[in-house]
């Protein structure tokens, strides 16, 4: 998702031929991007494409991932290529010691500096998300209730540091004065039915029954978002919706924030506890809190959220 301003303005700007590689499970995101000419994807090794890589004869490759995978990429193929600061040794300062040296700029900023030697710029115009009409055919699925607008709410995220409570979304779901449609993956259906269970038909479970672009279907749909430091928070963004969103031991100093086109900036409500000694506790997240309280999520107040 916070890739796609770079390869809109290589393919619009710059005229050139976009080739994406990414892991199998991320296909959905770029699959109907018309900045995108192919996707090569693989399971677990980039070993796994690398004849066809080789075979393409690039001019250029641009390492927005910046990993072991993508330097060895790099070595295998042998041509041109840029990459950018992942900040690693500020975001350890920031998380380790609560030193700030992050520079106050979205990470779509650092990734341009790759591009840089082709003359493209960010246009602004924020990040690119694409469904098709089968796709928001998931939202007919949604119960009449719904018909009259709902808020779509992000259950899970991929470390529970991340996520916000049940206890929270129960409040969540009782304070909207909207139908709430609860978001996520199977891995959340158990959170969803405890949910469900507390709030009955104020709310409705989603969770595991669609597709990613389905899901970016219903956050489409939605009149509000409300959301952790999530992907589907990214795709939202992308689609000009209003946010909230709610930030545990992740901080949106690591320059990813929701990103919206310039003048729409105030669509998006960040909520978090600010000052608290041990946050950012990871750059990435954790199974549990390693404090063992999770204030960082618990603390958060919800009155503000309608």
């Amino acid at each position: 998702m916070l890739t796609t301003p770079v390869v809109r303005a290589l393919k619009r700007d710059a005229e050139a031929e976009v080739h994406y590689i990414t892991k199998k499970k991320f296909t959905d995101v770029l699959i109907n991007n018309p900045f995108v000419d192919k996707i090569f994807t693989f399971e677990k090794e980039i070993t796994e494409i690398l004849s066809q890589l080789k075979s393409e004869k690039y001019d250029y490759l641009i390492d927005l991932h910046k990993n072991l995978r993508s330097a060895r990429l790099k070595q295998a193929l042998n041509i041109p290529s840029k990459s950018f600061n992942k900040l690693n040794i500020e975001k350890w300062l920031r998380v380790a010691l609560k030193f700030d040296m992050l520079p106050k700029v979205h990470i779509v900023d650092r990734y341009f500096e790759a591009v840089k030697f082709l003359n493209l710029n960010y246009d602004g115009q924020g990040l690119d998300y694409f469904i098709t009409d089968k796709d928001r055919k998931a939202v007919e699925l949604l119960p009449v209730s719904c018909n009259k607008g709902y808020v779509s709410l992000v259950v899970g995220g991929a470390h529970y540091t991340k996520q916000i409570t049940t206890d929270q979304i129960i409040k969540l779901v009782n304070l909207s004065p909207l139908p709430v449609v609860l978001l996520g993956g199977k891995s959340d259906n158990e959170k969803a039915k405890e949910i469900i269970k507390s709030t009955g038909d104020k709310a409705f479970d989603a969770t595991g029954k669609f597709s990613l672009n389905e899901s970016a279907a219903l956050v489409e749909g939605a009149e509000k978002v409300i959301t952790s430091d999530t992907g589907l928070m990214h795709i939202a963004a992308a689609f000009g919706k209003e946010i909230v969103s709610l930030w545990g031991n992740t901080i949106p100093e690591f320059g990813m924030y929701p990103l919206f086109p310039k003048g729409d900036e105030g669509k998006s409500k960040i909520l978090e506890v600010k000052n608290l000694r041990c946050r950012p506790c990871s750059k990435i997240g954790f199974d549990k809190c390693p404090k063992g309280h999770f204030k960082c999520i618990k603390n958060i107040d919800l009155g503000s959220v309608f």
